[in-house]
C-alpha cells in the first residue's frame, strides 16, 4: 500500500496581538478546550504541553467543555469559553471550531478538523486569515481509503453499510463519491445518518438486519467520543468495521486508517497552542506524519 503525507499544518496570518500573548514570568495562562470526549482521553495532549513549560495547576488553567454526549450544546460551550476570558482555544471538529469562530473574532483558535479549507474555516492553507489556525487531516480522502481497506479485507463483500453523522459536514458529494467507489468493487452501499449517540446501536442493528456484512464509519468527533460503543454494537453484530485512528484498532476495533490521534494533539496541537503563548506563529503550511493502519 502506498503511503503519503497527508496531515496538514496551518499557519501564517492570524489576526490577533502578538504582544498581548508574549511569555511572561509568574503568568498563568488560559487554556480553553472545546473536544469531544472528556479530559482523561487527552493525557497525551496535556503531557505535550507539560513537556513544553505549560502545567495545569501550575502557569496553566484549563477551561473544559466536552461535547461528544451533547452535540447540540457546541455553540454553548464556545460562548462559556469566550466568556471565560481565555488566551487560546483548543478545538477538535469542523463545527466545534465553527461555533468558536461565531463567539470571538479575536481569540486565537487551534482547531483540527478533517477539511479546514474545504469546509471554509479558513481561506488559505499557508495564510489562513482571521483568528483560526490548526491542522487540517483530510479527512475526505480518508474515508474514501477506510472503504478501500474494509472492501480489501471482507472477501466477497457485497453490501456495505456506511455510518454518517448529519451534525457534521456530511455532503451529498462526498457521500456520492464514496458509492461510486463501492459500485466500482461490485459492492452495495446503504447509508446510515446519526443525530446523536442514542441513535448509534438502532443504526448498526439496522444495517445488520438489511444483510450488511461490513461498517465504514464516517470521520466525526461524535464517533470517536461513541467508539467503544460502536465496537461493542458491531462485534454483537458480526460487522468489520473500520474505524479513523489506529488507537481505535489497538482498543479491539477490526481496523483502522488516519493519522495517530495522540501523536496529533501531543506534538502537533500542543506546539501550535504553546507558540501562541509565547508570542510566536507558523509562517507557512507544512504536511507531516503518515496514516497509520
Amino acid at each position: 500500500m502506498r503511503r503519503r503525507k497527508f496531515i496538514t499544518l496551518l499557519g501564517g496570518a492570524a489576526a490577533w496581538p502578538l504582544a498581548a500573548l508574549a511569555q511572561q514570568a509568574g503568568r498563568t495562562y488560559r487554556l480553553g478546550c472545546l473536544l469531544p470526549s472528556p479530559p482523561n482521553e487527552y493525557v497525551a495532549f496535556f503531557d505535550g504541553l507539560r513537556r513544553r513549560g505549560f502545567i495545569e495547576g501550575q502557569n496553566l488553567t484549563v477551561e473544559y467543555r466536552a461535547y461528544g454526549q451533547h452535540v447540540d450544546l457546541i455553540p454553548q460551550y464556545a460562548a462559556e469559553l469566550v466568556k471565560a476570558r481565555v488566551d487560546v482555544i483548543a478545538a477538535s471538529g469542523d463545527e466545534a471550531a465553527r461555533a468558536i469562530q461565531q463567539a470571538t473574532k479575536t481569540i486565537p483558535i487551534v482547531a483540527i478538523g478533517a477539511n479546514l479549507l474545504g469546509s471554509g474555516l479558513v481561506t488559505s492553507l499557508a495564510r489562513p486569515d482571521g483568528n483560526t489556525t490548526g491542522v487540517s487531516i483530510l479527512g475526505d480522502e480518508s474515508d474514501g481509503k477506510r472503504q478501500d481497506i474494509l472492501i480489501e479485507a471482507v472477501p466477497g463483500l457485497r453490501l456495505m453499510a456506511v455510518l454518517t453523522d448529519v451534525n457534521f459536514n456530511i455532503n451529498a458529494a462526498k457521500l456520492d463519491a464514496l458509492q461510486e467507489a463501492a459500485h466500482a468493487h461490485n459492492v452495495e452501499f446503504s447509508i446510515y445518518r446519526v443525530a446523536q449517540g442514542d441513535d448509534i446501536a438502532p443504526a448498526i442493528d439496522s444495517a445488520q438486519a438489511s444483510g450488511a456484512a461490513a461498517l465504514n464509519i464516517v470521520s466525526s468527533p461524535l464517533f470517536y467520543a461513541h467508539r467503544h460503543l460502536i465496537m461493542a454494537r458491531a462485534a454483537a453484530a458480526h460487522l468489520p468495521t473500520v474505524y479513523e485512528f489506529p488507537e481505535s484498532a489497538e482498543e479491539g476495533g477490526f481496523a483502522a486508517y488516519g493519522p495517530r490521534r495522540s501523536q496529533l494533539f501531543s506534538e502537533i496541537m500542543a506546539e501550535q497552542i504553546v507558540k501562541l503563548f509565547r508570542g510566536s506563529r507558523p509562517t507557512r503550511a507544512s504536511r507531516s506524519s503518515e496514516p497509520a493502519i
